[in-house]
């Protein structure tokens, strides 16, 4: 894996990259190794676009590695539009387990490519903030920069 740091308004994100797919956009360090390729470079520069509030949807080829669950609920996720929030309710009725409100949330948060495949879009009952691998602190800001949050 390849990979490099972004800085963020929200603090160093680190993205990987494997075989021509990011596979990670995380809050912690990644193993692997330094580079700065043509596909980390696109990213980044649609990062800085997002945070500039001038993207609203992220088109990069992504290649997350989970069980079929959880790569369901992500391909759901990736349905959020920009701006909007589902509950784990709504979630787990997308991805076709409308019981499975806890599952969902595991998948949700085993997401190894945030922001990208946009978990912070999840929220609880009567719209709660609710976990989130980067912090409660950034999801906030993500949803407010997205305008949901005022």
């Amino acid at each position: 894996m390849i990979t490099t740091v972004y800085q963020s308004p929200i603090g160093p994100l680190y993205i990987g990259e494997r075989d021509g797919a990011i596979s990670h956009l995380v809050f912690k360090p990644l193993a692997g190794e330094p580079g700065d390729t043509a596909l980390l470079k696109e990213a980044a520069r649609q990062l800085d676009a997002y945070f500039a509030g001038e993207l609203q949807k992220f088109d990069l080829p992504l290649a997350p590695k989970g069980t079929a669950f959880q790569t369901r609920v992500w391909q759901m996720l990736q349905t959020i539009p920009y701006g909007v929030t589902w509950s784990y309710k709504q979630l787990a009725e997308a991805a076709d387990s409308p019981r499975g409100y806890r599952a969902v949330g595991l998948a949700n948060n085993r997401n190894p490519i945030s922001i990208f495949i946009p978990c912070h879009r999840v929220v609880g009952a009567g719209g709660a903030l609710t976990g989130y691998g980067g912090g409660l602190g950034n999801k906030e800001y993500l949803l407010q920069l997205e305008g949901v949050l005022l």
